[in-house]
């Protein structure tokens, strides 16, 4: 799961620089909005940088990031939102979101799960080279994490598992804004509601 978080961060990072360079109407609630709408259309911005972190990425073969494309578009396209409250004070300001997204997390956690105890009836589905993956449950538990991550057959299995994905969860999020040179600007989000976003926090 880790390859996956780091993606949507890297991602999502790019998205709040964007977000807080518009030029569209200029309260705390109307950037959260606006940020979180970039996901929801598919905004231009969203597809430049989609095509950028798929291409740096090294775990995936081709095919494989096509399939994580969609699955990551079919994710923004049924975010769903509601403004809980929005406080100002002074030149700072805090908009509290809940947010109902795919509920990708506990499919990847139940993926490792499966794969850890059948990875031999995974790989032969999928026709990876044994070699490949041999030593993947017999690393360390610090070494195996990782090994998991990049074995072919478990990227495929997971990717497959995420396609097919219809339950939502829902998670509350605190936008935290501040206004500079006279426009509202997101600060940073932390690594939590990022998870949150992209359906992948575990809490």
């Amino acid at each position: 799961m880790k390859s996956f978080a780091k993606f949507a961060f890297g991602f999502c990072f790019v998205l709040l620089f964007l977000a807080g360079c518009s030029m569209s109407m200029n309260t705390p609630t109307s950037k959260v909005e606006e940020f979180l709408g970039k996901y929801q259309n598919m905004d231009d911005d969203v597809i430049v940088q989609l095509d950028q972190v798929l291409s740096d990425d090294d775990t995936m073969n081709d095919e494989q990031k096509e399939q994580y494309r969609a699955i990551l578009e079919k994710q923004y396209q049924n975010l769903s939102y509601k403004i809980e409250n929005e406080d100002v004070n002074g030149d700072e300001a805090t908009v509290d979101v809940e947010i109902e997204v795919l509920d990708y997390a506990t499919t990847i956690n139940t993926a490792k799960k499966y794969y850890e105890e059948h990875k031999d009836e995974i790989e032969n589905k999928y026709k990876e080279e044994q070699s490949d993956n041999d030593n993947v449950i017999e690393d360390s538990v610090e070494g195996g994490e990782e090994a998991i991550e990049k074995s072919a057959a478990y990227i495929n299995y997971k990717l497959q598992e995420l396609q097919n994905v219809n339950d939502t969860t829902t998670y509350n999020i605190t936008f935290y804004l501040a206004k500079k040179d006279g426009k509202w600007q997101l600060e940073n989000i932390t690594d939590l509601d990022l998870q949150k976003i992209h359906g992948l926090y575990e809490g």
